[in-house]
């Protein structure tokens, strides 16, 4: 109930905001329609800040939890290998289809857009004093309180990769759990609750949002919105397509019941625009459709911190339209290197309302990219987490099922190899 009242309340609030900038870009000049939307400004200055202040103890709290997660059997770390070999492709497909589509059909192109408050910043995209040698030195932290208070996230993961697999080795070894393990469970918790609050002015947020940039832009920017989601949703309908050729490849038939079995969690998802609402009935479907709990237990919420297929599409498509929005021209080999990025810092961030948003804010001013951009797409980003939010149960439960198959693969192999060597035995 909660979840509809806020998207009926986002429709609300989008329709007010429309009406509220045409009005003000109707019956006011350009100096003043720039003034007022400075004002209106604020609130979405403010919400950008509150998602901000999220961003590092979550990272922290969900990354060494999945860390401390991965512990127990001898057939974890194999799991883990094939789930992270499949997370990383499928991955580098969704990031890539949404390069492929941004720059083919360059939605962002046209709006024109400029910086308000950060004049000095170039149409292009500012590289002085970047290379590949400061931003891998750049990764590592120096101090994490210092990658804390700065909102460092690539940093903050690295301590937190460290950090997990220490505390998850200590736990394992003392057969009993850490209170350090309760405490970092209840800060995921706590972060998780504030996320809700936060998420709580969104409605206000996205008012804000869409009435300065009808305001200044008129109602032309309406149809750049309609061209970007149509457009996403086509590039989801291909990804689809893909994560369903390469089930097929190894469910063969059974991937169609898989499906099907599917169906209502994703469309709950879709519905809900929450993963977590579907977690429940997409392991349901899973168990009916044979997938071993011990498997599906492990692999279904590792991917919903590592493999988040919609997500990290849509922030592909977010980072490029915000470039193409304000005429930065990026280069193949930036396009690449931001996709990179993007690839670490999505990590960890599920089961957070709006956490493609989230990570979107912490990715643009890494290469310089104007962080004003994300309130173009804050207004339409309901329509957006409803499709990815969707997509990203469907990537999940065709990669645990494919995990499964070859799990079984493997142990029919091994039972094989048992045989073979008890027959030589006998001989």
């Amino acid at each position: 109930m909660n979840k509809q009242r806020l998207m009926q309340q986002i429709i609300i609030a989008i329709l007010l905001g429309i009406i509220t900038g045409w009005g003000f870009h109707h019956y006011l000049d350009a100096n003043q329609t720039k003034d007022v939307a400075s004002y209106i400004n604020i609130i979405t200055d403010v919400f950008l800040r509150l998602i901000k202040m999220i961003i590092a103890p979550l990272v922290f709290a969900t990354i060494v939890m999945g860390l401390i997660s991965i512990g127990g059997s001898s057939s974890v770390g194999r799991i883990t290998v094939k789930a992270m070999v499949w997370f990383v492709i499928a991955g580098l497909v969704s990031l890539g289809i949404g390069m492929l589509m941004v720059n083919l059909f360059q939605p962002g192109v046209g709006l024109n857009l400029v910086l308000v408050q950060q004049e000095d910043v170039n149409t292009g995209l500012n590289t002085s004093g970047f290379s590949l040698k400061n931003f891998i030195s750049h990764i590592f932290p120096s101090s994490f309180v210092q990658a804390m208070a700065n909102n460092e996230i690539l940093q903050i993961l690295v301590f937190s990769l460290f950090f997990g697999t220490a505390l998850s080795y200590i736990n394992h070894k003392s057969q009993k759990i850490s209170p350090i393990v309760i405490l970092i469970e209840d800060l995921g918790r706590i972060m998780f609750r504030i996320t809700d609050y936060v998420m709580s002015f969104a409605p206000i947020a996205v008012f804000a949002a869409i009435a300065s940039a009808v305001t200044v832009q008129g109602l032309s920017l309406l149809y750049d919105y309609g061209k970007l989601i149509g457009l996403f949703y086509l590039g989801l309908l291909l990804l689809w397509a893909i994560l369903a050729a390469i089930g097929f490849f190894f469910l063969g038939h059974r991937l169609f019941s898989l499906m099907k079995l599917i169906r209502e969690p994703a469309t709950l998802a879709f519905a809900t625009a929450s993963s977590e609402s579907a977690y429940p009935k997409t392991m349901n479907a899973l168990d009916r459709f044979g997938v071993p709990k011990k498997i599906s237990s492990f692999v279904l919420p590792l991917g919903y911190s590592f493999n988040l297929d919609g997500s990290m599409m849509y922030q592909s498509f977010a980072v490029l339209f915000i470039a193409q929005a304000y005429n930065i021209d990026l280069s193949i080999a930036e396009q690449i290197l931001i996709m990179l990025t993007l690839m670490i810092t999505s990590k960890g961030m599920a089961g957070v309302a709006r956490a493609s948003v989230v990570v979107v804010a912490a990715t643009l001013p890494m290469f310089s990219l104007p962080e004003a951009g994300i309130l173009l797409i804050l207004a339409i980003d309901q329509f957006f987490d409803m499709g990815r939010t969707a997509t990203n149960v469907i990537g999940n439960s065709i990669s645990t099922a494919v995990i499964a198959k070859l799990e079984e693969r493997q142990g029919d192999t091994q039972q094989d190899t048992r045989h073979g060597e008890i027959a030589r035995e006998d001989v």
